[in-house]
């Protein structure tokens, strides 16, 4: 088992027995796609294991870590203890350029799935030129009890990225006029704040 500061994690293991391997797709331990990916092409067999192999290095590079696990967050799709999380993947129907990404966290409380999924969106999106994408769109699975509130902010991090062209400071918030330019945020509302 993997320790933090001494101590045994209940969660996380270094038993590789429970883990598929990195060039395997097995899609009994993958979440199923949801409604972020409907209707666009979703990533299976090679084409998403040669980009989950690429995210396990990005993630390495940019440090993104499920903190409960103690591992690199790529891992997670891999990991046979929870066949319904982590991510998914599929190029946009209409822009080939354009890659979805939806998490689907381990519970649908997970209190990292901001931290991991703005991780995730800055580690892929500021290293583009390891990939093929001009852009890769992050969302939390509508599973999770807070994913409105996160796919928001990620919303806003990416119209960011679109007006900008660079990956916005780990700690900023989206400007206001990448906010407004969404239709339906609450900029759009009348609400006082």
């Amino acid at each position: 088992m993997s320790t933090v500061a001494g101590f045994p994690s209940p969660f996380g293991g270094t038993d590789d027995a429970q883990f598929d391997a990195y060039d395997e797709f097995v899609p009994a331990n993958l979440p199923d796609p949801g409604g972020f990916l409907d209707g666009h092409d979703v990533l299976t067999g090679e084409d998403h294991v040669a980009f989950h192999r690429l995210t396990r290095a990005l993630f390495e590079a940019r440090t993104v870590y499920d903190m409960t696990f103690g591992y690199n967050l790529a891992r997670l799709n891999l990991d046979g203890r929870h066949p319904d999380a982590g991510y998914r993947y599929a190029t946009e129907s209409d822009d080939p350029a354009v890659l979805r990404a939806e998490f689907s966290p381990t519970t649908p409380f997970c209190p990292q799935t901001h931290t991991l999924t703005v991780g995730s969106f800055r580690a892929w999106n500021g290293l583009t030129d390891h990939h093929e994408y001009e852009l890769v769109k992050v969302r939390t699975a509508e599973s999770h009890n807070q994913s409105e509130a996160v796919n928001e902010r990620l919303a806003g991090l990416e119209a960011e990225f679109r007006e900008t062209g660079a990956v916005p400071d780990a700690g900023a918030e989206p400007t206001r006029s990448a906010v407004e330019s969404r239709p339906g945020s609450a900029a759009d509302s009348d609400a006082p704040f």
